[in-house]
């Protein structure tokens, strides 16, 4: 196995594993060029390593600049961290008090559910409660970045972790969770191990449907928690090997389910009268998109709430990124949302279109 900084695994630096996911060349997933910005685009390796020793799937070389634009968090991460609080909160598990959160650049902040239960932010470099949420994934330097968590936490504290589990990546055969700055795709059996080597135990574990599939792991130095607790966790992990988290061979359908989606993507596209329209200009779409290599024109548009996206164009095609004023100006019959997390909120927000949205993914 190689990565890009001395060919080591970036969770437990052995140097046992494989590639199980090559998707070659493709461009940046987080660098949105301006649409009067003709390209061609730069592309950059894009593969998957998984380490023998730990389990931990990983972004091998990675020669891209992280550049952004701020998305709009879904109402649906909002209202998962609010219910989360509330749930570990009244269960005993996380008793308030001062907090450290390691921000994610997916927004997913606790931090006003926190302050609402009665938390409060640190005062100094250490603090009972510390969250990330969707942050780890995108530390270069795993090993390092669970250390620097785990030195964050005083003596008795408790350790928040929650990511898109890699048991839900290989389940729904998503292929385009893999992104250039996405550095760690966590299993729980993989996070229990590295989170074993900066010197905490996992001993609960939560799992929401969010991103496809999320889990939330609590851990701390002592690792005592209710037996309950134990016996649930134990139960996910078992699923998740189930799933095949610690078996290359189960990691091959990946490659091929791209063939798959560029496939019904152009079929879908192709049935659209007058140009196709799309919603949600996310990181995932970025690679099928670029590998579709779709006829200029075939699609309209893909509208994003986000400002900070709207004026540009999705990396490697011509499909410009609007406003959804645009789409909704348009009038189109049918609409492919890219991001299945934001499906309640737009059929909240625009009733007439109920009816019209086709969930990417939903297969």
């Amino acid at each position: 196995m190689s990565t890009a900084d001395d060919h080591r695994c970036r969770g437990c630096r052995s140097t046992s594993g494989e590639v199980v996911l090559d998707l070659g060349d493709q461009p940046a997933a987080d660098h949105f060029p301006l649409a009067s910005h003709p390209g061609p685009d730069q592309r950059h390796p894009l593969a998957m390593g998984w380490g023998a020793d730990c389990g931990l799937a990983q972004l091998l070389d990675d020669a891209t600049v992280p550049d952004e634009p701020r998305a709009i968090e879904p109402r649906a991460a909002v209202r998962q961290a609010h219910e989360a609080v509330e749930e570990l909160v009244g269960s005993g598990l996380l008793p308030p008090g001062e907090f450290i959160e390691f921000a994610s650049p997916h927004g997913g902040s606790w931090g006003d559910a926190l302050l609402a239960r009665g938390f409060g932010p640190a005062l100094g470099a250490r603090a009972g409660v510390v969250i990330d949420v969707y942050g780890l994934m995108h530390d270069r330097d795993q090993a390092g970045g669970l250390r620097a968590r785990a030195e964050a936490l005083t003596e008795d504290g408790t350790l928040v972790l929650q990511f898109p589990t890699y048991a839900a990546t290989l389940r729904r055969r998503e292929w385009n969770a893999l992104r250039h700055g996405h550095f760690a795709y966590h299993s729980v059996p993989a996070a229990r191990r590295l989170l074993a080597d900066v010197g905490l135990s996992v001993f609960a574990a939560r799992s929401y449907a969010l991103y496809s599939g999320s889990v939330l792991l609590l851990a701390s130095r002592s690792g005592a928690g209710p037996d309950v607790e134990a016996a649930a966790l134990d139960d996910l992990e078992r699923a998740e090997l189930s799933d095949g988290v610690l078996d290359p061979a189960a990691m091959a359908p990946l490659g091929a389910a791209l063939d798959d989606d560029v496939a019904r993507l152009r079929r879908w596209v192709e049935s659209q009268p007058g140009g196709a329209w799309l919603y949600g200009a996310g990181s995932r779409a970025v690679a099928v998109l670029a590998a579709a290599s779709l006829r200029p024109g075939a699609v309209a548009g893909i509208a994003d709430g986000a400002p900070a996206k709207q004026g540009r164009r999705m990396p490697g095609t011509d499909i410009p990124v609007v406003a959804p004023d645009a789409m909704l100006a348009a009038d189109p019959g049918s609409i492919l949302l890219m991001l299945p997390d934001l499906a309640d909120e737009l059929r909240d927000a625009w009733p007439a279109l109920a009816e019209r949205w086709v969930v990417y993914g939903a297969h």
